[in-house]
């Protein structure tokens, strides 16, 4: 399975050379949406259909609760289908969860050296969430005022700086499953959020044992992002060597030849794919197609200094058939500029254009910057 099979899997797969999509539609094609920048979350939906649908997309989020924001693979926030929570919950947000808690209980030494005391918060932050529904962090923190117990960073540095733990025992009790993001307080570009007890929020969901969960997560990865190598699925779930062997043997993938490189793809899915029609697209920063390989040279090429950040967060991107051609920007006046990285073509360049416009209009005075700024994004943006 060479590139250009890994280019027609891609197009096809990841809903991009189809457009026309819900967003349940791309949160199961995907497995999981980037939502660590709000506006990522949308764009990559609007990128997949084919009339951009706003209001579908927070109706899916907070209403019909079909997709939910949860901290998954790798300490991330995604969006994920409603099915995939407990499976994502067992196969990565656990030992997440784990993490957080040893190095918080380690942080507040002070107060607490067994983890008893983080405990008595958690529940109580739970149990005042609970009698209230919802809540904003700052409400909680009026009901449990433990939460404003002080936190001190990089105390002799000059940029130390002094905290509340209040962030980090909501994330932790979201990483255990406990509690979940709710509404923004605000437009949908907002990062702050109302909060609800998961059981609240999704409740009635299955149980899943930490091995079964990874077989599952696994097999929906390759089956999206395969064939792949394995250090791709490790690096894209966040598993220890031994977590990843395990939930590779439930599944009993196969080896194949990418074009001289090692990969592995689900024994089932070893057909050739057709060919596309042609296609381009506009993805945002952080979108989950190029946030779903570790190894990106056979789409990304030699762009990869002007589209990505120092800590490997992708800007926005154009694609054409598979590949990154360029990137774009939206600036002050609400413009969609693209820069393109290579020749593409008089009737590439005008699908483009027209993708760039689509974008555009439905933005509309909506201002988006993304979280993690990169080189060409920052130029274009002037």
């Amino acid at each position: 399975m060479g590139i250009s099979q890994r280019r027609a899997r891609l197009g096809r797969r990841h809903l991009l050379a189809a457009t026309g999509a819900t967003a349940v539609d791309v949160a199961e094609a995907m497995v999981a949406l980037h939502a660590t920048d709000p506006a990522t979350v949308y764009l990559s939906i609007v990128a997949r259909q084919r009339v951009a649908d706003g209001l579908g997309i927070e109706r899916a989020l907070y209403e019909d609760r079909t997709v939910v924001r949860m901290l998954g693979m790798r300490r991330t926030v995604f969006v994920v289908p409603a099915d995939l929570v407990a499976v994502v919950q067992e196969a990565c947000s656990r030992d997440v969860a784990a993490r957080l808690r040893r190095g918080l209980v380690q942080h507040i030494a002070e107060v607490d050296k067994t983890g008893e005391w983080l405990s008595e918060v958690e529940d109580a932050v739970a149990a005042a969430l609970r009698a209230r529904g919802s809540a904003t962090a700052a409400q909680l923190a009026e009901d449990e005022p433990r939460l404003r117990t002080p936190l001190v960073y990089a105390p002799d540095k000059a940029y130390g700086t002094t905290a509340f733990i209040t962030t980090r025992v909501l994330g932790l009790l979201a990483a255990d499953g406990r509690i979940v993001r709710g509404r923004p307080r605000g437009s949908w570009l907002s990062g702050q959020y109302m909060w609800a007890m998961l059981d609240d929020w999704l409740p009635n969901q299955a149980s899943w044992s930490p091995e079964a969960a990874r077989a599952c997560l696994a097999r929906r990865w390759l089956a999206t992002f395969g064939p792949a190598p394995i250090s791709d699925l490790r690096w894209w779930t966040g598993w220890t060597v031994g977590q990843t062997k395990k939930a590779l043997a439930e599944l009993g993938p196969v080896e194949v030849d990418m074009d001289g490189v090692p990969g592995i793809a689900l024994a089932d899915d070893l057909e050739p794919v057709p060919d596309p029609p042609p296609w381009v697209a506009l993805l945002p920063g952080l979108d989950s197609t190029p946030m779903g390989w570790q190894s990106r040279d056979w789409f990304l090429g030699g762009h990869g200094p002007a589209l990505f950040d120092r800590s490997g967060n992708v800007g926005p991107t154009v694609w054409s058939d598979g590949r990154i051609v360029g990137g774009w920007a939206q600036r002050r006046s609400g413009e969609i500029a693209v820069e393109l990285l290579e020749d593409v073509g008089a009737e590439v360049m005008t699908a483009i254009e027209a993708e760039a416009t689509r974008l555009q209009e439905w933005l509309g005075d909506a201002r988006v910057t993304p979280r993690f700024r990169t080189p060409l994004e920052r130029k274009l943006s002037e």
